[in-house]
């Protein structure tokens, strides 16, 4: 008989420990399942991008779970989880969590390959190669205004800084009217076409007139084109044709629905 109760007490004391190796803590006699620690645990770690969760973060982490419980049986007692209020909001979280899952499932059974990304690249290199131009302009709102600065530029004024005085170009203005290295296809038709028909050293006579108004156009030097190996560019190529996917994807499910 004495045998048969330690047996049993053992048992006991197994089966309690079993319970406590599945839950953080029971709280008010209900159970809180190790589960959800272990999900706040790897959402935090994702947050803080691959730095350590400490044993102090842990066990704030662990606390911050128990008081959840706890506050959510109080909200529970009170009768807030069966108000009209509570069930929209809990329908609106379902969806957005169906949402974000369908699209990171699709995304995990869509991924980008290495043939997809070269593609990609050799279409950017044929879009970007050639050459690229140094330019420096002046941009003025008038004509009349545009051939006055082309005529003081002839007489000595000093392209720089006229550019500093009266471009309205705010992104080139302040830096002397430069616009660093750039190929054509990054300007407006009218502004590539001038410059491209400029010497090296050399200003557009007349104005060019585009949709932002009236330019003078310098060329200060020429170049191939620098184009970036495709490593470099990968995961900028991978993110773009992601999106790419994704967004073919919603508008499949969209062009399929029935929608009265």
């Amino acid at each position: 008989m004495h045998k048969r109760m330690i047996s049993g007490l053992a048992m006991a004391v197994l089966a309690t420990s079993a319970v406590w190796a599945q839950n953080v803590a029971i709280v008010n006699g209900k159970p809180v399942p190790t589960a959800r620690l272990d999900a706040l645990l790897t959402q935090v770690a994702a947050q803080g991008q691959g730095r350590p969760v400490t044993d102090d973060m842990k066990a704030q982490i662990k606390e911050e779970v128990i008081n959840r419980e706890i506050w959510t049986q109080e909200a529970a007692a009170r009768g807030i989880d069966a108000t009209d209020d509570f069930k929209a909001q809990m329908e609106q979280a379902r969806q957005v969590i169906l949402v974000r899952s369908l699209f990171a499932d699709y995304q995990k059974k869509n991924a980008v390959s290495d043939d997809e990304v070269k593609a990609e690249y050799d279409k950017f290199k044929a879009t970007n190669g050639g050459k690229e131009y140094r330019a420096r302009h002046i941009l003025v709102e008038k004509e009349d205004v545009a051939k006055k600065l082309i005529a003081d530029i002839k007489k000595g004024g000093k392209f720089e800084d006229i550019a500093k005085k009266n471009s309205k170009d705010p992104g080139s203005g302040a830096n002397g009217g430069d616009l660093d290295w750039s190929t054509p296809a990054n300007y407006v038709k009218e502004f590539a076409d001038a410059l491209i028909a400029l010497q090296k050293g050399k200003m557009t006579d007349v104005p060019v007139k585009s949709q932002f108004g009236y330019h003078i156009i310098r060329l200060d030097d020429t170049r191939d084109a620098q184009i970036p190996p495709m490593e470099q560019v990968k995961p900028q190529i991978v993110q773009s044709l992601t999106q790419q996917k994704l967004a073919a994807f919603q508008k499949s499910l969209r062009d399929k629905a029935k929608i009265e």
